[in-house]
């Protein structure tokens, strides 16, 4: 039986970052200590379901207090550093760049340092083990034309303040391998949905708008088009990249489902429709609003996650088809867990105007 590890997560109270750590408490017997700031898209009811688990600690922690986190290093004694605290959303980005430099490219310096550091005084055995995995996006790749895919080898071209801050954090995370010997991997995924994800991004918030019978916003003509990865599929991949990849090494997780934004909303449509039937409405896809494009809208992102699953065996469980319906079965069963974001912190209000029209 493999060793109880200890595992600090940073954004463990996210979309992502929460997917992990239930995975971790509910499949494997490692202990986890979640580390979030809490900021608008962190939610403890994220974790609620773990939280009195007496593997599981939370603490609320702003990455870039370097004291703060060099506490919490010689406290819990980590065995596994996955980092997947940052500001994510590109709209977000738009609007205001600054706190995506300071999370994403300072915070993620001052946790290296601070791994840096707890590694190097270590007992040897420690070191050897230690683990430090820094998880994050295909966009730094930038936009891909109709063929092809990218490669853990594809140059880096981030089109977006949130894109070029993610790929800082990479280029930092390397060099920390490459000049101090600190035990680094990589991971670059493709679009994430599924449960508990914060209602700003195009899939739950078509699911929530058309569930309400309010108008669907569509980037441009909606011929945008991502590679989408369940939450939970790319959960287990991390875990695995994390305990068995090679260091020094990159690995790329998609989830081999290419659709159109407009695809993506008219599946949506399709399944409220059947589950869900609006009393008004016939047929929510003629809720769909085409709204002015998101400035420098990348066209088409799609993975090749070929190098994860000759060396993991890992591969998604989920298609596009039953994830999302899976993630319609979850918004309409959670309520509780939605309904306070959206009367309070977002209730859907465009984002990333900054140099185009405003609707």
């Amino acid at each position: 039986m493999t060793r109880a590890l200890k595992f600090l997560i940073t954004g463990a109270a996210g979309f992502i970052g929460s997917a992990v750590a239930r995975h971790l408490i509910a499949n494997t017997p490692h202990e986890v200590c979640a580390v979030d700031k809490l900021t608008y898209a962190g939610n403890l009811a994220n974790i609620a379901s773990i939280a009195t688990e007496p593997r599981f600690r939370f603490s609320r922690t702003d990455i870039c207090d370097a004291q703060t986190m060099r506490c919490l290093f010689e406290d819990v004694k980590p065995d596994v550093v996955m980092h997947l605290a940052a500001e994510s959303h590109v709209d977000r980005s738009i609007d205001g760049p600054a706190q995506f430099i300071q999370t994403n490219i300072v915070g993620t310096y001052v946790l290296l340092e601070e791994a840096r550091r707890y590694w190097q005084q270590l007992p040897n055995e420690q070191r050897s083990s230690f683990r430090f995995h820094h998880i994050s996006t295909d966009e730094v790749f930038g936009s891909l034309g109709k063929e092809g895919l990218f490669l853990e080898t594809t140059p880096y071209q981030p089109r977006s303040p949130y894109s070029a801050s993610k790929a800082s954090a990479d280029h930092l995370v390397r060099a920390w391998h490459h000049t101090y010997g600190l035990p680094t991997v990589v991971s670059n995924c493709s679009n994430n949905y599924g449960p508990y994800h914060f209602p700003e991004k195009l899939i739950p918030l078509a699911i929530l708008n058309a569930f309400e019978g309010k108008r669907i916003p569509v980037y441009g003509d909606g011929s945008n088009v991502r590679d989408w990865l369940y939450v939970e599929d790319h959960a287990r991949a991390l875990v695995m990249i994390a305990l068995s990849g090679r260091i020094g090494e990159s690995y790329n997780v998609g989830g081999s489902s290419e659709r159109t934004n407009l695809q993506v909303v008219h599946s949506i449509c399709d399944i409220l429709d059947a589950l869900s039937p609006h009393p008004a409405i016939k047929s929510r896809i003629g809720l769909i609003e085409f709204v002015a494009d998101r400035p420098g809208h990348d066209r088409r992102y799609a993975i090749d996650a070929g190098k994860v699953a000759r060396e993991l065996a890992w591969a998604p469980t989920e298609t596009f088809e039953t994830g999302v319906e899976k993630t319609v079965r979850w918004y309409l069963n959670n309520r509780d867990w939605w309904h306070p974001i959206r009367s309070a912190s977002y209730a859907g209000q465009r984002l990333g105007r900054a140099g185009g029209d405003t609707r």
